[in-house]
């Protein structure tokens, strides 16, 4: 048995996130599951329960009072059954944003960790786990007895290509795109366990079994010196001294001897084995192995000599600024970039919110607004500041969009933190309706839609849920969309056939939403299809933030993961289309998207994170990537034209895209 906090503890009534009623409706869940031996909806329980627990890589103080009864509930459970829950459990213990374990909830949590530790390799000896999941079962194994390099989870994405890494020494991000590959021979030596005496484990350990099915031919003959360094490390018990290639070495060793099918687990695993290898940072020329660069504060991280063993893979050559010249990530020119002029002489104020203006008469404007309340209208060509700061806002705006009305009137709509919606002229800058607090909470997005019978609306989403169709003339809400209520933390206007619109939206938990605007009743679906949940869910991907991807063909859907992931779906199935662009560690955190069409039929999607400095542009269709560096944290992303529009901490600017 393992300390836990009693059910009917008040304690209980201190934590967020899952109530002690939940827990319980679980538990009896877990409990008929492990009498009858198969799956009776325990699993979509605690699929439901993990937004509580884990939300947005973020862990809830709840998760140290709940876990301990769930852990001794999932440990008595046939091992087949229980593969999914140590793999949830292992991404929820290795998340970079942990709050400290309560002093009251140490002791069981502690026991709940070494209690999931043993369980956990029982279903990994004995469940016959898929090859890819099999390796994210290793790793929660290694995380579980409390090795660092278990929050590779995060980063290493079974199936991908490329591989992203943060150097240890200065913190730049190197991006391999072809990392991955299934080598017959391996590229470098195995690495060193030194000092195994050491490295023993103290206390007893349940890894003795995993030495004992490490085979000497599971990844072949010339990988045999990694295999045996993998059963030195099982036989130690991981300790958490132990070097991350090494503790690797075992990883991958369990995936070729216990993945199926067998043939899958041999190539995962030679894959996976790659990772015991070293990289070379672009931006201060070091060499790390790359376990080091896989996780934030590697143990014992120290850099490589000119003599280090050969590299896995070569990085790129890094992005380079030089004043307001870019170049990409393999060395090509970007171009030049123009400053925006800063709205009040002698001060600059950081840009959350960007939109582009298309003026009659051919002009383009941008504009923007941020933390300081005011709107400004900068002329694209030249930056130079047209209208603004136009005041109004009393606090921070965070979203503007544009509002052309079909009769050569062009109004800005802007919203802002007190709930506040701002309507302008774009042409004159002066004030349609004056902002005023209301009740519904921030806004965290609006966009502009059209219906089939040319009515133009104005959509605004907050985060308590309200999401409204107004006139765009008056600001009056005429209309309500979100009929679930959930708070709103991205929306996107996404034209389809028949000169109409759908609202897609995603709230903070993670969920996507399709709404027609052109049907009354809030709960009809009308014309939207919703993303299939299948589809997310095999791609482990939490939606931040939706965007309209404009194509030859018609207009599709992107969302983006705060790992930096984008999948790109068709509106009028629900289903993805293409492979979608990989997570990416320089581009994670809280995402930005923007989309367009170029006037050759390209289309380019522009992706990064909010306060990041890294940027990506992806061509779906042809899959190429281009990055680059930038010396500002990155805020808000637009295009005008063919120019990429960047709101940053300190103003706005634009580039031209990368040529090619």
């Amino acid at each position: 048995m393992i300390a836990k906090l009693p059910l009917n503890s008040p304690r209980w009534r201190d934590l967020d996130g899952v109530s002690a009623e939940e827990v319980r409706l679980l538990l009896a869940h877990m409990s008929s599951t492990a009498h009858a031996g198969t799956d009776v909806g325990w699993k979509q329980t605690w699929e439901a329960m993990t937004e509580g627990l884990l939300a947005d890589g973020t862990v809830s103080d709840s998760a140290y009072a709940v876990l301990p009864h769930l852990v001794e509930a999932a440990a008595a459970l046939p091992p087949e059954e229980s593969v999914d829950f140590w793999v949830d459990l292992g991404y929820i213990v290795t998340a970079e944003d942990r709050p400290a374990v309560p002093a009251d909830l140490d002791a069981g949590f502690g026991g709940a960790l070494r209690l999931a530790e043993r369980a956990a390799l029982r279903s990994l000896l004995t469940a016959g786990a898929p090859a890819r999941v099999c390796g994210q079962l290793a790793l929660s194994c290694v995380a579980f007895a409390g090795h660092h390099i278990g929050a590779a989870l995060w980063d290493v994405e079974p199936g991908e290509s490329y591989l992203q890494l943060v150097c240890p020494g200065c913190e730049h991000d190197t991006e391999i795109l072809t990392f991955f590959v299934d080598p017959v021979h391996p590229p470098f030596a195995a690495p060193e366990l030194a000092d195994r005496e050491h490295l023993a484990r103290e206390g007893r350990h349940p890894w003795g079994e995993v030495a004992d099915v490490l085979r000497a031919d599971a990844l072949g003959e010339e990988w045999e010196p990694f295999l045996r360094v993998a059963q030195d490390v099982a036989a130690a018990g991981v300790p958490a001294g132990t070097p991350g290639p090494a503790v690797l070495c075992l990883v991958a060793g369990l995936v070729a001897a216990k993945g199926t099918p067998h043939w899958a687990g041999t190539e995962r695993a030679r894959q996976l084995a790659l990772l015991t290898g070293h990289f070379r940072c672009w931006n201060c020329e070091q060499s790390w192995t790359v376990a080091d660069g896989l996780v934030e504060g590697p143990e014992g991280a120290r850099p490589h000599t000119a003599g280090a063993p050969a590299e896995a893979a070569e990085a790129p050559a890094g992005p380079r600024q030089d004043g307001n010249a870019l170049d990409t990530a393999d060395g090509a020119p970007w171009g030049r970039r123009t400053a925006f002029a800063e709205a009040v002489p002698g001060a600059s104020g950081g840009v959350d919110a960007l939109a582009v203006v298309s003026v009659p008469g051919g002009a383009t404007l941008i504009a923007g607004a941020g933390d300081g309340g005011g709107v400004c209208l900068w002329d694209a060509a030249d930056g130079r500041l047209v209208h603004g700061p136009l005041p109004g806002h009393a606090d921070r705006v965070r979203a503007l969009t544009a509002l052309p009305l079909g009769d050569d009137r062009v109004l800005l709509a802007s919203g802002g933190d007190s709930g506040s919606i701002g309507l302008w002229d774009a042409v004159t800058g002066r004030p349609v309706l004056e902002p005023a607090a209301n009740w519904l909470g921030e806004v965290t997005g609006m966009c502009r839609v059209s219906l089939a019978d040319g009515r133009t609306r104005l959509v605004t989403a907050t985060s308590r849920g309200a999401v409204r169709l107004r006139d765009p003339a008056t600001g009056e809400s005429v209309g309500r969309l979100n009929p679930s209520g959930r708070p709103i933390a991205s929306i996107t206007a996404v034209p389809v056939s028949g000169g109409g619109t759908l609202v897609a939206a995603v709230d903070t938990q993670g969920g996507v939403h399709l709404w027609d605007p052109a049907v009354d009743d809030p709960w009809d679906a009308g014309a939207a299809v919703q993303l299939k949940d299948r589809a997310l869910s095999d791609a482990g991907h939490r939606v931040a933030a939706v965007v309209a991807v404009p194509t030859v063909d018609g207009t599709l859907l992107a969302t983006s993961d705060a790992r930096g992931a984008v999948m790109v779906w068709d509106p009028a199935t629900g289903t993805p289309v293409g492979e979608g662009l990989p997570p990416s560690t320089g581009t994670a955190g809280p995402p930005v998207m923007a989309a367009t069409m170029l006037h050759n039929g390209r289309t380019v999607l522009l992706s990064g994170s909010r306060h990041g400095h890294g940027l990506r542009v992806w061509e779906p269709t042809t899959g190429t990537v281009r990055q680059t560096l930038l010396d500002v944290a990155v805020t808000c992303l637009a295009f005008a034209g063919p120019d990429v529009v960047v709101g940053h901490d300190s103003g706005v600017f634009t580039m031209p895209l990368p040529s090619g």
